[in-house]
Order: C-alpha cells, then sequence, then structure tokens
C-alpha cells in the first residue's frame, strides 16, 4: 500500500476531524473543508444560524493549511499526520477556530518577553461493549490507584497506547490509573503551548483508536460514571523569558514563597476570571456533573501551595521545575480553547495587577477558604461567560459569540434528558 496523509483538525465539540489524501498530497500544505462543520452538533444537527459558520451564506469550503515540516509519522499503517490552521474563501484566519484562539494568546504573552509553556494530564475512563451493545465499565479486578501490570488492565491497551505513541514520536512523561476503576491518566512531556496541545490532540485520538482496536472504549467525558470521580483536563503552565529561565520561579525556592511577580499575577487572574473560565474550559453539560464542590475537580475559586482540593495548584517544585496547575479544564473542551483561557485570564491578571486572594487554608472537604465555586449549570456558566466582558474580549468577541450560541443549543437539546441521557448525547465522541 502507497503512503497516505491524514489531515486532521480539532472542532468546537473537541472531535478530531479530518480526511485521507493519497501519497502525492502529502507535499501539498492545504486541503478543504466544509466550513458549517463548526454549525454541526454531538447529534449531526446543522445549526444553520450559528454565528462565523457561514452557513447562510452558501455554506462554504475553508482550507486547513500546514507546513511540510509539520507532517509526523502516524500510528495508522503508510499513514501521516498533520494538523495546521483553518482559513475561510477570503483567505482570513478562522477566528472561532480554536487552534486560532490558542495562537492568539501566545501572542499576548510574546508582547511581554515571555513564551508559554504547558504539560497536559488526561484523565480517561476505560469501558467495553455489553452483549446488548451498551458501554460497561471495564472490568479491571484487583484494580487500584497507582495500579500497573494485568490486575489494572487485563486486555493491555495502555501497553499498547503506549508503543504506538512512542514509534509515532510522542513523549509520553507517565500513564497510570487513578483512584476511581477503571480510570487512567495520560501526561506529555512539557513543550510550548502550541506544540504541546497538537501533541495532546493527537495523541488523544491515538489513545482511543489503538484501546479500540483491543476492545476497550476510551472516553474522556468529565463524569461517564457518576458514581464516581470525574475526569479531568489539567493545564500545567510555566514561561521561559528570552534567555530560557523558568519565569515563574526565583531562585530554586518552590511553593508560594518561590512564586515571581509572573506567577502571582497568573493565579490572580484565574481567581478573577473564575466563573467565566467555566463555560470555555468546562463547556458541556455533562461538565457540571464533576464540577461540584469536594470533588477536587476546579470548583471552587481558591489556590494553594500542593492542594489537591484548589483550583490552581501551586507546585512545590521550584527552579527549573516551577508550575502552576489549573484543574478545571475537561476534555469536552477543544484543547486548544482551553489553553487559551487559561493563558488569557492568565495575562489578564498580570497586565491589571489584580488583588490576590489568601491561599487556601482549609481541606476542601468540610470546609473552605473560597467565597464561591462556578455556576452550577452551563446554561449559568454562559451567562457568566457574557457578563465577563475583559475575558471576552481577550478570547475574541468572534470565538465567544459561537461558543455561547452552540453551547445555548446543547443547553436546550438537553433540557429534558436524565443526566444518564445528557451523558450519552456526547459520550461517543469526547
Amino acid at each position: 500500500m502507497r503512503d497516505r496523509l491524514r489531515p486532521v483538525w480539532c472542532d468546537h465539540l473537541s472531535i478530531l476531524r479530518g480526511k485521507y489524501l493519497p501519497q502525492e498530497k502529502i507535499g501539498s500544505g492545504a486541503t478543504r473543508f466544509a466550513q458549517p462543520c463548526f454549525a454541526v452538533h454531538y447529534d449531526k444537527d446543522l445549526i444553520v444560524d450559528a454565528p462565523g459558520t457561514a452557513c447562510l451564506e452558501g455554506l462554504p469550503d475553508m482550507e486547513l493549511r500546514w507546513d511540510a515540516h509539520d507532517i509526523r509519522p502516524g500510528w495508522e499503517p503508510g499513514v501521516h499526520m498533520v494538523t495546521g490552521d483553518l482559513y475561510d474563501r477570503h483567505g482570513a484566519l478562522i477566528p472561532i477556530a480554536g487552534r486560532a484562539a490558542l495562537k492568539n494568546a501566545i501572542a499576548g504573552w510574546a508582547v511581554h518577553g515571555l513564551t508559554p509553556k504547558v504539560g497536559i494530564e488526561l484523565e480517561a475512563f476505560a469501558f467495553t461493549r455489553a452483549e446488548d451493545g451498551s458501554l460497561q465499565p471495564y472490568d479491571v479486578p484487583g484494580g487500584h490507584v497507582y495500579g500497573g501490570g494485568p490486575f489494572n488492565d487485563p486486555l493491555g491497551f495502555i501497553d499498547a497506547i503506549w508503543e504506538v505513541a512512542e514509534a509515532a514520536g510522542f513523549k509520553l512523561e507517565l500513564v497510570t490509573t487513578e483512584y476511581d476503576t477503571p480510570q487512567y491518566e495520560f501526561t506529555l512531556a512539557f513543550d510550548e503551548a502550541l506544540a504541546a496541545v497538537d501533541d495532546i490532540v493527537l495523541f488523544r485520538q491515538l489513545a482511543r483508536e489503538v484501546a479500540f482496536r483491543k476492545g476497550v472504549i476510551l472516553s474522556f467525558l468529565p463524569k461517564p460514571l457518576f458514581d464516581r470521580g470525574g475526569s479531568g483536563m489539567h493545564v500545567n503552565l510555566s514561561f521561559a523569558d528570552k534567555a530560557g529561565n523558568n519565569a515563574l520561579s526565583s531562585g530554586n525556592t518552590g511553593g508560594i514563597a518561590g512564586l515571581t511577580e509572573l506567577g502571582q499575577g497568573c493565579v490572580s487572574g484565574w481567581m478573577k476570571h473564575h466563573k467565566a473560565m467555566a463555560a470555555l474550559t468546562a463547556p458541556s453539560v455533562n461538565s457540571y456533573a464533576r464540577l461540584q464542590p469536594a470533588s477536587m475537580s476546579g470548583y471552587w475559586c481558591n489556590w494553594g501551595e500542593d492542594h489537591r482540593g484548589v483550583t490552581t495548584r501551586v507546585s512545590g517544585e521550584g527552579g527549573k521545575k516551577a508550575r502552576l496547575e489549573h484543574r478545571m479544564a475537561d476534555a469536552s473542551a477543544n484543547p486548544y480553547a482551553a489553553v487559551a483561557a487559561v493563558l488569557q485570564a492568565a495575562r489578564l491578571g498580570y497586565e491589571n495587577r489584580y488583588d490576590l486572594p489568601a491561599a487556601e487554608t482549609q481541606d476542601c472537604f468540610m470546609g473552605q477558604t473560597a467565597a464561591f465555586g462556578v455556576a452550577e449549570s452551563l446554561g449559568a456558566a454562559l451567562d457568566d461567560l457574557e457578563a465577563d466582558t475583559a475575558m471576552v474580549a481577550a478570547m475574541g468577541a468572534e470565538y465567544c459569540a459561537h461558543h455561547i450560541h452552540m453551547k445555548r443549543v446543547e443547553v436546550e437539546k438537553t433540557k429534558d434528558m436524565t443526566p444518564e441521557q445528557a451523558r450519552d448525547f456526547a459520550i461517543w465522541f469526547v
């Protein structure tokens, strides 16, 4: 079989869309898709009045463009992978695309001579198909947190993912089991923000496809099992200054004591824009089954040092390893857009010198220092985003108009559903 190219892009629903091109087109650098893909929902319903989608302007094409040096090994035999940026028929970058939002956020930090670096932790539950075709939790007798071997993965799908990922050039930091079984965590190496998110988007698809061939369905949905914990997409952040040093830390001092003015500003931005960030980083109806008090999920507007009960966790490590961890996002968000929201809120805090509230001193189970949490539903979270004009301006008015419109459609579609039905609305796609 001749080699093929699989150009892909991540849409507003966090679904990877793409096509296969023959070998002679591998170096072409562009291919076309229908721009109204941005107007399609999980149920494949076309929302013709969605802003920025050109549905009412003839449903035109858009073009995915990439550089030849961005083509990388894939995980299917003879198939190369690439992603890139989306342009409309007039040659303008499409502002409602998550990758465009992230590039805009990175540019905002470049003004300050800083390069954002990101490491993402992905959590997922594993399922198999029951005889009636429904999903059932993967049977892991003896499974436990920080486990390995056949008791935690009888079919060996994790080993298969690791081997395929390494062959495709991905740099994994770790794979482990989480507190609730059958839940797993995947962490890739720190990198500059765009490269890191490109990797996590492609790796997540690799993991789902390799697992599927082993008879396992991986779901990155925030709350697929209501009797167990949720799954997050934690964003770990640091910055390189012009000399290549970690700008979050003063010397080798870790934790809160070692935070620079930059780090304090980032945290203050996340506290100030906490409610608006929820609509961008946890943007599904199912997200709000995960975002609950005492759930270690990013519900409370709080921060602390080496504390898993807060939304913003300051690492106890200093020097080159200093980092901030924002724990609100989940994988129903487009990862580019989620990281963009984290970066933009942090930039607003750094530039505007917001007051920084006191760090969390309580346990987040029975009590908390934080005065408030996120909204109780996606609809209310969208209200919070609309009310936060600074955050809307930072993310881009066009991006937010499209996002809010499509997510209000999701609220309407699921309003008469049970929690289980609302979960199943998206579970095969996330």
